[in-house]
């Protein structure tokens, strides 16, 4: 027969023991995946001014065309604003 002390150390040693066990395995993949994070992130930073460059370059088109947009768009409503006055002055 079992007593209630061998029966709660039967339980609770392999309990603790699987426990601490993941958590160092738990630890051990965590600072895996932090070496490749950092690898992946130096090789991202190497790239990193190429494409702020192009990034710029871009961002310098798209304000040129949003200033033609603008200028387009201001001369159609001064063109439409022209022809309201002439049919309102009918």
């Amino acid at each position: 027969m079992v007593t209630n002390i061998q029966l709660h150390l039967a339980i609770g040693i392999p309990l603790i023991f699987n426990a601490s066990l993941m958590t160092v395995l738990f630890a051990l993949q965590n600072l895996r995946l932090d070496a490749k994070f950092e690898a992946l992130e130096s090789k991202f930073e190497a790239r990193f001014p190429a494409l702020e460059a192009r990034v710029a370059v871009v961002e310098v088109k798209l304000d040129a065309l949003s200033q033609v947009w603008r200028s387009e768009l201001r001369r159609v409503e001064e063109v439409i604003d022209a022809r309201l006055k002439r049919l309102e002055q009918r």
